[in-house]
């Protein structure tokens, strides 16, 4: 027999404490999104042409190269948050979803590291 309440036994456990943070994080992301993405759909279709001299020579702006990283870290962060709800939601067996959150983190890291490898790469003059 215990002497503590069923609250005492529940009181910082679970996703309470966290849950809230993840929501906003997402959204905050989402909302960071907006404005960025309109501005890449608009740049490209403002570019003469979509071919490789013409969209190097707008990534190597400075501002262009910027906000072309700012895209591509907020949406990498913005895709890891809903993925790893939709692996956390669905993924059941502890093994399973441990490893699936695993694959999900690294898989997530290796897209962004690749994407500000790429733009610093053309917008520093180091693309062929």
């Amino acid at each position: 027999m215990s002497l503590r309440t069923p609250l005492a036994g529940v009181l910082g456990r679970g996703a309470a404490k966290s849950g809230v943070h993840h929501w906003w994080l997402q959204r905050l992301t989402a909302v960071a999104l907006i404005p960025l993405g309109i501005w890449f759909v608009v740049s490209l279709l403002a570019l003469p042409a979509l071919d490789y001299p013409v969209v190097t020579a707008w990534m190597s702006q400075g501002w262009t190269a910027v906000l072309l990283l700012l895209f591509v870290l907020t949406a990498s962060w913005h895709s890891y948050l809903g993925v790893r709800v939709v692996v956390e939601d669905y993924v059941h067996g502890a093994g399973a979803k441990s490893a699936a959150l695993a694959a999900v983190s690294y898989v997530h890291v290796i897209v962004a590291v690749a994407g500000v490898f790429a733009v610093l790469k053309v917008a520093l003059g180091g693309a062929p």
